[in-house]
């Protein structure tokens, strides 16, 4: 439902900006105000008790309790002309302004890395605006920039240098058009739930399968880099879930503040320093230009070997700046956000048991320390001991136990937040180190895949989170066993079936297959049918 002042003289796209944004319930610019049902009933309450025209019922909606979105307009004009003087200024003012030139310019994000600023957007933006011109949606491009993604894998893994050259290329303009599908959406205001999932679900989906790609290439020509390929994508979801639990825990705390962040704040006023730190996490535009390249001009060996090196040193960084903050800040952790991470450290059944039978530890550090030591334990005994030992079993229930412990009590300490990336250092760290150790055929491609699968289930938990409708349902977290659940199977398994050759390979496919087919029916019939309000993702670069 909208009202629009028959006096507004003003830009359309200020109109649009007004009126078709769909992310919120109620907004508003001069002369124009609209409502979406959910604030629809507060609207009608307005007219009737008197409020007259637009500016009226928005300044009634809040008075009523009702948040009235005003976007920022800018250089952008919209007023209500009460006389001829007025309408002919306005006029003026709209003339002087090119609308399009804004337009085009406010469909950039504001806030993104050093390579997608400035060797993307400038000429994305235009694709973006070829597309709206043609009816293309966002979530019709963001499926262009897959298909694209997909066939450049396809083409690296074929392991000949002309298909190297031709994957990097395609690898590149897979990102082209991730960035036109956001412009997209920003220049068109066409926002949408399952657009925003399938943006940020797709760009992990695109990365991991060009891991695999370069692995299938590297093969061919007898180079096995499996152990590399998942190597980095265990050490990038680790530092993806860095960012979500740091975020989650810290969004709305109280007192969010710390010497560490004004000094970040301060830093920020220096231009130069801003892009440097940008450029330091190494976010995806420079990532994907990394990988692209040296796709091209090296090895797959040589460009996993760099993409660790580099995401080692971005992880690094922003852990340790984060874990700074989060020392210096007096900050009180609210109840959502322990819940936040409660959620995301995917505790399954044995865990949960532990917790809610098991001791109640005290202590400021006491969940990240013995979440900590229980992943150290059962990674050192999964490097050093024997596979098929008992000791591995003895360290995997020690690891539940202990993840049990850490989870029992809310998570508001100022460090809970590393206690999620711990448990998934642990259990991707394990199924690679039992999977490169078995020197089993086939063992780490499908190591890969069981990895693949349940990193999907801890996205997919992240962009519920975020977009406002709560973690997956409990079901689902028993049925596929929680990070404990899955890491006892997987050493199981890892035991008893080391000696045989292929068992442990097909265990493990099976295992994979099993999760995948499991989160990934629960996860689209969720976002098909989601009531979640329309996001799209404005944050920083992943």
């Amino acid at each position: 439902m909208a009202l629009v002042d028959p006096r507004f003289v003003g830009h359309v796209h200020s109109l649009r900006l007004a009126l078709t944004d769909p992310r919120f319930p109620a907004a508003a610019a001069p002369g124009a105000l609209t409502a979406q049902p959910a604030a629809r009933a507060a609207l009608a309450r307005a007219v009737r008790g008197g409020a007259a025209g637009p500016d009226a019922a928005a300044a009634a909606l809040d008075a009523n309790g009702t948040v009235v979105r005003r976007p920022e307009l800018g250089s952008l004009v919209a007023v209500v002309a009460t006389d001829e003087d007025e309408r002919v200024q306005a006029r003026a003012a709209v003339a002087a302004v090119d609308e399009e030139a804004v337009r085009l310019r406010t469909a950039v994000k504001s806030r993104d890395g050093f390579f997608t600023t400035f060797c993307v957007s400038p000429y994305s933006r235009y694709l973006a605006r070829w597309c709206a011109r043609r009816g293309f949606t966002p979530n019709q491009v963001t499926t262009a920039s897959l298909i694209t993604a997909l066939i450049a894998a396809g083409c690296a893994a074929t392991g000949t240098r002309g298909g190297y050259v031709a994957a990097g290329a395609l690898l590149l303009f897979s990102f082209v058009l991730d960035c036109t599908d956001g412009q997209l959406a920003r220049y068109s205001l066409q926002y949408s739930t399952m657009g925003a999932w399938l943006d940020a679900t797709f760009d992990r989906a695109k990365e991991y399968a060009y891991y695999a790609g370069l692995a299938l290439g590297a093969a061919r020509g007898g180079d096995d880099v499996w152990a590399l390929a998942l190597g980095a994508m265990v050490l990038q979801t680790c530092r993806h879930v860095v960012d979500f639990s740091f975020n989650e825990a810290n969004h709305d705390a109280e007192s969010n503040t710390s010497p560490t962040a004004a000094l970040s704040d301060k830093l920020d006023s220096v231009g130069w320093t801003v892009w440097v730190r940008r450029m330091i996490i190494l976010p995806i535009g420079e990532r994907w230009a990394m990988i692209a390249v040296l796709t091209a001009v090296t090895t797959p060996r040589i460009v996993f070997y760099a993409l660790l090196a580099g995401c080692a040193l971005a992880a690094l960084y922003t852990t340790a700046g984060r874990v700074l903050r989060s020392l210096t800040r007096a900050a009180r952790r609210t109840d959502r956000a322990a819940r936040a991470l409660a959620d995301l450290a995917d505790s399954g059944p044995v865990a949960r048991a532990v917790a809610a039978r098991g001791p109640r530890l005290k202590g400021a550090w006491t969940a990240p320390v013995l979440a900590a030591a229980g992943a150290a334990a059962l990674v050192a005994t999964a490097l050093t001991q024997p596979l098929g030992s008992r000791q591995m079993i003895i360290a995997a229930v020690c690891y539940a136990v202990l993840c049990g412990t850490a989870v029992a009590r809310p998570l508001k300490g100022a460090l809970d937040w590393l206690v999620p990336p711990v448990f998934r250092a642990a259990e991707y760290g394990t199924i690679l180190i039992l999977a490169a150790r078995s020197e089993v055929n086939g063992a780490l491609p499908a190591a890969f895949g069981l990895v693949s699968a349940v990193a999907y289930h801890h996205y997919d938990t992240v962009y519920r989170i975020r977009g406002g409708t709560g973690a997956p349902p409990q079901w689902l977290v028993r049925t596929i066993g929680g990070h404990d659940g899955r890491t006892l199977v997987v050493v199981v398994l890892a035991t008893v079936l080391a000696t045989r050759n292929t068992d442990l390979t097909l265990a493990l496919a099976a295992l994979a297959v099993a999760v995948a087919l499991v989160v990934l029916v629960e996860s689209i019939r969720f976002w098909v049918s989601s009531g979640a309000p329309a996001v799209h993702d404005e944050g920083e670069p992943a």
